[in-house]
């Protein structure tokens, strides 16, 4: 059964071309005067991508240093211990322990949305697998957030560093800020990340690598965006 779509929903897509690719400017603009709700949305990319999420050779992820910064209060979990956890307490990390806090979240403790460890840690982390894993919070160094310079990964992912990984069905989504923001910001935080995308193409992928990209934002209808500018390599 097809969900029945609200009035503003139905308003908002009727301003969009279905069938049109838009310059992403023109597709910040327009998804900016779409009709507002009473919150302010997450703005985001998603991307179809051309791999097989099956093949280990193919997975996509990586990390993107964000301009302008997400819009959202980031709240940070450092695992570490010594000079390493004194650092990251002084950066703003909010939680920051070892076997404290391995204890704490292997236990239920959930309320933080990036989990950093120094590589020593890692030895004891690895074992919250399977509570950090299907929450994508499994420190990682291709992330950079499994790292000695604690203080450097907690201020970059304050300061608005968003991850990306390849979902199940070879998509990968990634928030650019919010609703709320300058249209020139949206665009340069969504050319940063369409950027970042692209480099993160695996060695092993065949034929063309991103086959659609989606701008959307929370409670609003897609607009396909043109991928070709950021192409052309």
């Amino acid at each position: 059964m097809q969900k029945q779509r609200s009035k503003r929903y139905r308003a908002a897509a009727a301003l969009i071309d279905s069938q049109k690719k838009y310059p992403l400017a023109e597709a910040v603009q327009i998804l900016k005067t779409l009709p507002a709700v009473k919150f302010d949305q997450t703005v985001t990319l998603s991307f179809k991508l051309g791999v097989d999420p099956k093949q280990s050779d193919q997975m996509v992820r990586g990390t993107c240093p964000l301009p302008n910064g997400s819009g959202k209060n980031v709240r940070v979990l450092v695992f570490a211990t010594g000079q390493a956890a004194e650092a990251a307490k002084e950066a703003g990390a909010e939680f920051v322990g070892f076997e404290d806090l391995i204890k704490k979240v292997t236990s239920g403790f959930a309320d933080f949305d990036v989990a950093i460890a120094t590589p020593a840690a890692m030895a004891e982390v690895r074992k919250l697998g399977r509570v950090l894993g299907p929450r994508g919070l499994m420190p990682n160094p291709k992330t950079g957030t499994v790292t000695d310079d604690t203080a450097k990964a907690v201020k970059e992912v304050k300061a608005g560093r968003v991850e990306f990984k390849l979902d199940k069905n070879g998509n990968v989504a990634v928030p650019v800020g919010k609703f709320s923001f300058e249209s020139g910001s949206l665009v340069e935080n969504g050319s940063a990340v369409i950027d970042a995308v692209v480099k993160a193409r695996p060695a092993t992928a065949k034929g063309s690598f991103v086959h659609a990209i989606t701008l959307t934002a929370t409670m609003c209808p897609g607009l396909s965006v043109d991928a070709a500018p950021y192409l052309k390599n």
